[in-house]
């Protein structure tokens, strides 16, 4: 006999409830239905769950242990279900950084006030496709290469690229730093989910790298003083730190901002909210300020 989750549940109905016959009630089940379940479930496990004397029930030790399991494997499934069954109802966005920088707020807005019945959830994933691979939303918000084969996607906007250096650092008093002049520093690089490579500079005149492998290690390392990071605008939007001062970037080009999906199954919002993300880059007029 295999552990199945109406034994699970008939443990939890007794114990919540107290007794067979209100458990019985709970589960529109007969009491003596609830008896052999609980019966099978301790057959399975091979031992006692559940003290019973004609007055009181309480778990064993070992009941108590499953108890606690089989709330949460009911929790997980009962969450699986209702996902299910809401479907179409939810829109997942992912984001390993910054989601939409400076337009993430009306993004959010514009679409409560034009999709009510489709519900948005921004899902910070610190992976290359913001969770999209793992299967944790429906789309995501990526500035980097992405598997084609497995996505599609398209660009909804540029972003400027910045500087950031330690408030306390000469450079946090200009208002803008050249690419050629970072070649003398060491800039700090996310391995993962960064925007920044080496190839930015010519081969030969590359800076000195020092990687992480998530944003608040990445802001840790610039706090120090000891390494400088180049990112687009929308970090310093989502990323406002004490310690550290964002400054314009020249001579380096702006970075895509794209909107990737499944190929197949694509959520039927995908479009809408593809359309929505590039009108609100398109109103700004020039490389999101964020």
């Amino acid at each position: 006999m295999d552990l199945e989750l109406r034994h699970l549940r008939c443990l939890v109905a007794i114990v919540d409830t107290g007794s067979f016959t209100d458990a019985a009630l709970e589960l529109g089940v007969s009491q003596a239905a609830v008896s052999r379940t609980l019966a099978a479930l301790e057959a399975v496990l091979g031992a006692r769950v559940l003290h019973r004397t004609s007055r009181s029930i309480a778990p064993t030790t070992v009941g108590t242990q499953v108890l606690a399991r089989a709330r949460h494997l009911l929790a997980e499934v009962d969450d699986l279900v209702r996902e299910a069954a809401t479907g179409h109802t939810r829109l997942r966005m992912g984001h390993a950084w910054s989601a939409l920088g400076s337009h993430t707020a009306a993004f959010q807005r514009r679409w409560a006030r034009e999709h009510p019945d489709v519900e948005l959830q921004l899902i910070r994933t610190n992976t290359s496709t913001g969770g999209l691979a793992e299967g944790v939303c429906d789309l995501a918000v990526v500035r980097g290469a992405f598997d084609v084969r497995r996505f599609a996607g398209t660009v909804v906007g540029l972003e400027r690229r910045t500087v950031a250096v330690a408030a306390d650092d000469p450079w946090a008093r200009r208002r803008s730093i050249g690419l050629d002049e970072i070649r003398g520093r060491a800039v700090v690089i996310d391995r993962r989910t960064g925007t920044t490579t080496p190839e930015l500079w010519p081969g030969g005149a590359r800076p000195a790298v020092e990687y992480t492998r998530d944003i608040d290690d990445w802001l840790a390392a610039i706090a120090s003083g000891r390494t400088v990071g180049i990112t687009p605008e929308s970090t310093a939007t989502q990323y406002r730190r004490e310690g550290i001062t964002f400054r314009a970037l020249r001579g380096a080009a702006p970075v895509p901002v794209q909107v990737i999906w499944p190929r197949q199954d694509p959520h039927p919002a995908t479009a809408a909210a593809v359309a929505l993300a590039a009108e609100l880059y398109a109103t700004a007029g020039r490389p999101a300020a964020g």
